[in-house]
């Protein structure tokens, strides 16, 4: 605890990318919760374009609304 999914459309990072993007986030949730880096784990999920609405803005966003915390302006 605590598991991050970031869902987005295909992009070729860099490994410098990935990893400071994944620093980030592990620092913000780390101090958030007060929890150690060794307990996070981060998932980065690729999703196609055409995808998005089924897999991603239907069920997680629309259907799930009420837990959002950070709406798309989309």
């Amino acid at each position: 605890m605590p598991h991050i999914t970031i869902k987005h459309f295909p992009a070729d990072l860099t490994q410098e990318q990935e990893d400071t993007l994944l620093a980030k986030v592990t620092d913000a949730v780390t101090g958030a919760f007060g929890v150690g880096e060794g307990v996070v784990s981060i998932a980065l999920e690729p999703v196609a374009p055409e995808a998005w609405d089924e897999q991603v803005y239907q069920p997680e966003i629309a259907g799930r609304r009420h837990l959002l915390r950070k709406k798309p302006s989309y």
